[in-house]
């Protein structure tokens, strides 16, 4: 280990620096492990795939240590970095950072938990995990990145990516809806939660906020978390949540696709309140990013805005399943 990576470490309170603290680390990693070791196990019961525990040391080394110019992401309570396995192989490890270790820990056991029953061409697959000096989840790494990154960068997101991401995101959450051993809402549902792939078939990630909904259970009472823009306003109000909190979401990032606007404009005006008046009148021309000049099929907005009009709804009620 570099002297450099060292004193950076010691800064952040993230190395031992005595024996003492090394001994509490070592007893904190072993009491995760325990709670760990289930959910792993469960997880290759259920999909045949083994998670590999990585040591930080090859955590350290695949990231450049942590190098500020491998960061690609930064969520509510983790960074992502861009790292190369010696085999050659590109991921993206997400390291927990903010909150406390109770909460870190909490995150990381939920993450954890529900990706060992996921399974869909439409939801990231956990590659490892690594416990040791931090929290540490490690992914197969996407070349196009998010779709936020796609669809608000530079370069001209085209309708027909747009329309693939629109259709992939749904199955994805119709999968964890209804087609999954366990109902799971995901609860942050957004455009840069969704990675994209090398054929730009979209990848729901990120599921530190989500929630397991008992099948006897209409929905969870919690405290609001997630993303201004995306909240329903039962969710943001009472702090109820269901499918319909996602169903919600999704329509929001329906109108991102067709309108290329963000969530949140700077104003702190949301998408959904923009462009309401121009939903009700059926204003297709005035909806449609202006930047695609014409080039999308006129069904599939048609179709994608009718989607999005049911499912911002204000009734959760009327809003549709996925």
């Amino acid at each position: 280990r570099s002297a450099r990576c060292f004193t950076v470490f010691r800064r952040l309170g993230t190395f031992p620096s005595d024996r003492r603290s090394s001994r509490k680390l070592r007893t904190s990693s072993f009491k995760l492990m325990s709670k760990v070791a289930p959910l792993a196990v469960e997880s290759k019961k259920l999909k045949g795939a083994k998670w590999k525990q990585f040591r930080y040391s090859e955590i350290e080394s695949a990231t450049g240590c942590f190098n500020p110019e491998n960061l690609i992401g930064k969520g509510g309570y983790a960074d992502v970095y861009k790292g190369c396995l010696p085999s050659g192989e590109l991921v993206a490890v997400k390291r927990l950072t903010r909150g406390g270790k109770e909460e870190q820990g909490t995150s990381f056991l939920t993450e954890l938990g529900v990706l060992g029953h996921v399974s869909h061409p439409n939801a990231t697959p956990l590659l490892g995990f690594c416990v040791d000096g931090g929290l540490f989840l490690v992914f197969h790494f996407l070349p196009h990145g998010s779709l936020a990154a796609m669809l608000h960068g530079s370069r001209l997101m085209e309708w027909p990516a747009r329309f693939k991401a629109a259709i992939g995101t749904a199955r994805g959450l119709h999968y964890l809806h209804s087609n999954c051993r366990r109902r799971i809402i995901h609860r942050d549902i957004k455009s840069s939660n969704i990675l994209l792939g090398p054929d730009f078939e979209p990848q729901i990630t990120d599921f530190g906020l989500a929630k397991w909904l008992p099948s006897e259970w209409t929905h969870h009472t919690v405290p609001v978390e997630g993303t201004f823009g995306y909240l329903a306003p039962e969710y943001f109000l009472h702090g109820i949540v269901d499918e319909k909190t996602d169903v919600f979401a999704f329509g929001v990032l329906l109108l991102e696709l067709v309108t290329g606007l963000r969530p949140i404009d700077s104003t702190q005006k949301s998408l959904v309140m923009k462009v309401r008046p121009l939903l009700e009148s059926a204003n297709i021309q005035q909806l449609v990013d202006g930047r695609l000049k014409g080039a999308y099929n006129l069904s599939e907005v048609q179709k994608t805005i009718l989607a999005a009009r049911l499912c911002i709804r204000q009734s959760a009620i009327a809003r549709p399943c996925m």
